[in-house]
This record gives structure tokens, C-alpha cells and sequence, in this order.
């Protein structure tokens, strides 16, 4: 199952969050992107609204378990964090808290920024 949260992670969500997330941060100013991103907002939230559905009350996406799944949902997610698109969602909002506070979210983060953080010295 964590496998499977991972996978949708990276072909159900993220092209969606993505999509939003070129058009606010590099095509904001253009004309097409602001007749775009009505459309691309409200399929993100559609999606969005699946996945909080799906959540329900578990506190992960596989119920009690904290899995590499929800490591890599919530750094989907997280791409939006210039927006209110996904903690307008009450549910995912708590969600994305209980998750980056995780000793194992804090880790796989900052060695993900230790490769960026090297690459600069």
C-alpha cells in the first residue's frame, strides 16, 4: 500500500499541483496563464478532494502506519505551500502538520537539502 500512496503521489496528484504551481511561479504575468489557472486550480481540488476523502480520519494514508507513501504525498503537496489550495482542506492541512513533523519527514528532508546545500560550496 505504501507503495501504491507513492505511485499516486507522483502520477495522480503531483502533474496536477504541478500544473498550478508553473503557471504562480513562472508564467503568472502571461495572458493565457491567467484565463488557465481557474481551470487548473479547480482539477487540482478535485483531485485533492479524492485524497481527502481517501485520508478520512486516519492520521496517515495507511491508517496508523507513517510510510514512505505519505513522505512522498506530503512533499507533493507541499509544492502548493505559496497557496491556500490544499490547507483550505481542513483534513489534508492537519495532515501535511502531523507528517513534516515527523522525525522521519525532518530527516529525509534535510538530506534532501544537504544535496542542494553541497552542490552550492
Amino acid at each position: 500500500r505504501a507503495t501504491q500512496w507513492l505511485i499516486a503521489a507522483l502520477n495522480s496528484i503531483e502533474p496536477f499541483v504541478m500544473n498550478v504551481a508553473l503557471i504562480d511561479l513562472f508564467y503568472a504575468k502571461e495572458e493565457w496563464a491567467k484565463l488557465r489557472r481557474p481551470g487548473a486550480v479547480e482539477f487540482v481540488q478535485r483531485r485533492l478532494a479524492a485524497l481527502s476523502k481517501s485520508l478520512d480520519s486516519k492520521p496517515y494514508l495507511d491508517g496508523d502506519r507513517f510510510t514512505a507513501g505519505d513522505l512522498m504525498m506530503t512533499t507533493v503537496l507541499r509544492i502548493l505551500k505559496h497557496t491556500d489550495i490544499v490547507t483550505s482542506d481542513k483534513r489534508l492541512a492537519a495532515y501535511i502538520e502531523r507528517c513534516t513533523a515527523r522525525p522521519a519527514f525532518k530527516r529525509a528532508f534535510a538530506d534532501q537539502l544537504a544535496v542542494f546545500e553541497a552542490a552550492t560550496t
